[in-house]
C-alpha cells in the first residue's frame, strides 16, 4: 500500500487526491487529506462570495472525493509553525507528502498610510463575511462600516466580490450562509458609495465578464464609469498600439462592451469623487439621480488609470486615498502624468493579489512566493527531495481559476506515480492518526465535519435561515466533538 498525505483540503488538495484515486498504475493507495482547519474545502468555503451559490456548489464534487473509502479527512492538524507537524515528521509517517497550502498572504501596496485603521486587506474582509475562524466575528462590526465611502484598490474578481458585498442589501444576503454577526454589521452599514480603482485601463483588468455584469444587476445600486477614463485605453478607443500587439482576448472585449454600456448611460464621475478628506459627506453620492431617490441608492464607481500613492489620515484613521493619475505609455505599459486625485473614504480594501507564505521546514523562493520544484517535485538545493511534492498556488503562484488546479494536480501526481516504486520502499507509519494523537493533536475526521454541518444547519433554523456558518474556533471544535449525537 502506498500511503500519501495531502496537506490542504481546498480544490488543489482534493484534486490531487482525486488524481491519485483515478490512476491505475498503483492499485492500492491510501490518502490522508490534512488541513489546519476542522472544516474542508479551503477557499471554496472561506473565499467564494456567499451570493455565488453556483461556485460554492463545487463543494459537492469535492465532497464526493473526500467521502471515498480510500480517503481520510484529517482536520485540525497544522503543518509547520510552532504548533504544527514539521515536514520532516510528516515524511516519517507517509511514503509521500503533497503540499497544497495555497497562497495565504496579501500583497501590500507599499505606500504611506497603508497601516492606518480603516485600511484592510480584501482577504481579511472576505474571511470575515465567510466566517473564517482565524478572523473573528467582530472584526468589521465596530467602526469600519460606519464609513459612507469605501475604496477597493484592485480590478480583479476579488475586488468585484468585496465591492458587490458592500453594495448589496443585507436582505439579499440573509438567504446565504453569512454568519450572524457579519450579517448584522452589513445590515447596519452606512457605506453608500464604493470605488473600484485600478492603475491600468479596463483592458488590463482581471475580472471576468460574469463578475462585472453582476455589479449592474444589484438591486438598489447604480454603476458608473467615467467615459474619459475608458477613452484613454487603446483597446477601448481603437487607438493604435504597438505594431506587434495582439488583439485583446475575448474576455477583454466582452468587458469593454459592458463598460461601454455603462458609460453610455451617463456614468461620468461627478464632483462627489473629488472632495477633499474632511468633507462631511465623506464622498457620499450627491448627484441628481441620488437626490431623486432620497439618497438611499448605493453607487459603485469603476475608476481606471489611478495608481495609489498614499493613504490619507484624519483623526488617526484613514480618510481617503491619494492617487497618481497614469496614462498609456504607447508600449503596452503605463506612466505617471504628474497629476494627482484624492478620493475620500473611511474604508479602504486592498485587493492587489496574493502571495505564498513560507512553510517552516520546506524550501521557499521569497521572490516568487513559491516552493521550488520540477513538475511538482520539491527541490532541495536544486535536487528533487524524495517523497515531497507540491500542487496549487504554492507550486505555480496565485494564478488561474479554480479549474486550473485540476491540470496542476495531475502533473504533480504523474511525477509522484513515476516515483512510486521507490517511494513504496520508504518507511511509513501503519496508523498515522494514532501517531498524531500520541503527539497531543486532536484530529477532526469526516464524522466531525458532518457534525459541524449539522450544527450550522440547526443554527440557521433557529434564525429562520438556511445553514449559517459557525465563525469561531471554539464553536467549530465543540460542534465537531458532538459527532456521535
Amino acid at each position: 500500500m502506498l500511503s500519501v498525505a495531502v496537506v490542504g483540503s481546498g480544490p488543489s488538495g482534493v484534486y490531487t487526491a482525486q488524481a491519485l484515486l483515478r490512476q491505475s498504475s498503483v492499485p492500492d493507495v491510501r490518502v490522508h487529506v490534512l488541513d489546519r482547519l476542522p472544516a474542508p474545502y479551503g477557499l471554496v468555503r472561506y473565499g467564494v462570495a456567499p451570493d455565488h451559490e453556483k461556485i460554492k456548489s463545487l463543494q459537492n464534487s469535492l465532497r464526493a472525493v473526500l467521502e471515498d473509502e480510500r480517503v481520510t479527512f484529517v482536520g485540525n492538524v497544522g503543518v509547520g509553525g510552532p504548533d504544527g507537524l514539521s515536514p520532516a515528521r510528516l515524511a516519517e509517517l507517509y511514503h509521500a507528502v503533497v503540499y497544497c497550502v495555497g497562497a495565504s498572504a496579501d500583497r501590500s501596496l507599499e505606500v504611506p498610510g497603508e497601516g492606518l485603521p480603516g485600511s484592510y486587506s480584501a482577504t481579511r474582509f472576505v474571511s470575515w463575511y465567510s466566517a473564517h475562524p482565524d478572523v473573528g466575528a467582530d472584526s468589521f462590526a465596530r467602526d469600519a462600516l460606519e464609513a459612507r465611502s469605501a475604496v477597493v484598490i484592485g480590478v480583479g474578481n476579488v475586488a468585484v466580490d468585496v465591492a458587490r458585498v458592500l453594495a448589496r442589501g443585507a436582505d439579499e444576503l440573509r438567504r446565504t450562509d453569512v454568519p450572524r454577526a457579519a450579517l448584522g454589521a452589513l445590515e447596519r452599514s452606512r457605506v453608500r458609495e464604493v470605488h473600484i480603482v485600478g492603475r491600468r485601463g479596463p483592458s488590463g483588468a482581471r475580472f471576468t465578464t460574469k463578475e462585472l455584469r453582476e455589479l449592474g444587476a444589484l438591486p438598489g445600486a447604480r454603476v458608473s464609469v467615467d467615459p474619459a477614463e475608458l477613452a484613454l485605453d487603446p483597446a477601448y478607443s481603437g487607438a493604435a498600439g504597438p505594431a506587434d500587439a495582439p488583439a485583446p482576448p475575448a474576455v477583454v472585449r466582452r468587458n469593454l462592451e459592458v463598460l461601454r454600456g455603462w458609460a453610455a448611460g451617463g456614468g461620468a464621475v461627478d464632483d462627489a469623487s473629488h472632495r477633499t478628506p474632511g468633507d462631511a459627506s465623506d464622498g457620499a453620492p450627491r448627484d441628481a439621480s441620488d437626490r431623486a431617490s432620497g439618497g438611499a441608492v448605493r453607487r459603485v464607481r469603476l475608476r481606471f488609470f489611478l495608481r495609489p500613492a498614499e493613504l490619507l489620515e484624519r483623526d488617526g484613521r484613514v480618510a481617503g486615498v491619494r492617487f497618481a493619475r497614469t496614462t498609456p505609455d504607447g508600449t503596452g505599459g503605463i506612466r505617471d502624468t504628474g497629476a494627482y486625485e484624492d478620493i475620500p473614504a473611511g474604508l479602504v480594501l486592498r485587493a492587489v493579489g496574493y502571495r505564498g507564505v513560507e512553510l517552516p521546514g520546506l524550501p521557499f523562493d521569497p521572490v516568487r512566493g513559491t516552493v521550488p520544484h520540477t513538475a511538482g517535485r520539491v527541490l532541495r538545493n536544486g535536487v528533487p527531495s524524495p517523497g515531497e511534492y507540491v500542487a496549487g498556488w504554492i507550486k505555480r503562484g496565485p494564478t488561474g481559476v479554480i479549474g486550473s488546479n485540476l491540470s496542476c494536480a495531475k502533473e504533480t501526481v504523474a511525477s509522484l506515480l513515476a516515483d512510486a516504486s521507490a517511494l513504496a520502499l520508504r518507511p511509513a507509519a501503519d496508523d498515522p492518526l494514532a501517531v498524531l494523537r500520541s503527539c497531543g493533536l486532536r484530529p477532526v475526521e469526516w464524522g466531525g465535519w458532518l457534525a459541524i454541518e449539522r450544527a450550522e444547519a440547526e443554527l440557521g433554523r433557529s434564525l429562520g435561515r438556511g445553514p449559517v456558518k459557525i465563525p469561531d474556533w471554539p464553536g467549530l471544535l465543540a460542534a465537531a466533538r458532538d459527532e456521535d449525537r
